[in-house]
């Protein structure tokens, strides 16, 4: 079978794992696709799950409502074995990729990290990444029982949930014990569309010239577009957002259909987060900035005194 081990947040599943499904759903291999719902409290999710998959398991503890490297990695290994799964298929996020590896040398399986293509061929699973700050594509190939992927967010379309409804199953677990304790949490709620999974996306960097211009500009250009909000590290460090926004190498990774780029230069850090953007579109008073290599249009200029024209020609008061 393939496993497809689900990431959910506040009750929903999330985009990712409906590009896990449409993946599993492509490959062609032999067997169901089984979509392994793991958490405490996890019934709707389950229920959302039962119409991507042909069918699903579920382990719904208390022990497994927070991501625990050790635990997740224990239970999905044990689960594929048990099931005796030749393809695991988990999403690329921060924390598939705490507990992924694990997986794999619990199981002696190859790991294929990070991939944006797979497909088999000849009963081997080969599969493409970027590198080298997505400058370079590197192409790899594993073969054996079972073979772990992690799946990069966005390199698949998401699929469409089937009228048809999969039957589930309750499956037991022998977890190993937390190494983790979480002693509080912390959510940030937001009325815009999340990063992720926004299909426009307005960023701004530190030539947009303030905590206060940020928020204006970039702000309010998201609010007239419906576009989420994103950020570059120096942004963050500065202290003006918060990490969430973050997009980057060491933020996240976004695909949108636009992506609007507000005072930002185009370090090669920022742009291995958004390079395989749809359409680039870049304002910046520097025409030589590296960001310009990049975007598919471009404005040379101040970006203080272009966005506010623009939010004034989509509210219709210019």
């Amino acid at each position: 079978m393939i496993l497809v081990v689900a990431e959910h947040a506040e009750g929903k599943l999330s985009k990712s794992t409906y590009e896990l499904a449409e993946a599993a759903c492509t490959l062609g291999r032999e067997g169901p696709v089984t979509l392994l719902v793991l958490g405490s409290g996890v019934a709707t999710v389950a229920a959302e799950a039962a119409r991507l998959a042909d069918q699903v398991l579920v382990a719904d503890l208390p022990a497994l409502e927070h991501h625990d490297p050790t635990v997740w990695g224990g239970a999905v290994a044990q689960i594929a074995a048990e099931g005796e799964a030749h393809t695991i298929l988990i999403a690329a996020t921060r924390t598939g990729r705490e507990w992924s590896p694990r997986v794999a040398v619990k199981l002696e399986a190859p790991l294929l990290e990070d991939v944006v293509s797979l497909e088999d061929v000849g009963g081997a699973l080969r599969a493409s990444r970027y590198t080298f700050l997505s400058r370079v594509t590197e192409r790899m190939e594993a073969a054996g029982p079972v073979v772990v992927v992690t799946i990069k967010p966005g390199a698949f379309a998401a699929k469409a949930p089937s009228a048809e409804v999969a039957e589930q199953f309750d499956v037991e677990l022998n977890l190993a014990t937390p190494l983790l304790r979480v002693t509080g949490r912390t959510l940030e709620k937001t009325e815009r569309v999340s990063l992720t999974d926004a299909e426009i996306v307005v960023a701004g960097g530190r030539g947009v010239g303030s905590q206060e211009a940020f928020t204006k500009l970039v702000e309010g250009l998201a609010d007239e577009l419906g576009a989420a909000v994103g950020a570059t590290r120096a942004v963050v460090d500065a202290g003006w957002r918060p990490y969430s926004e973050q997009v980057g190498q060491t933020g996240k990774t976004v695909q949108p259909k636009v992506y609007v780029a507000l005072g930002i230069s185009g370090a090669v850090q920022h742009i291995s987060g958004m390079g395989k953007s749809q359409v680039i579109v870049a304002i910046n008073r520097d025409a030589d900035a590296p960001i310009f290599r990049d975007a598919d249009y471009g404005i040379v200029g101040d970006v203080k005194q272009i966005v506010p024209a623009l939010i004034r020609q989509l509210k219709g008061t210019a």
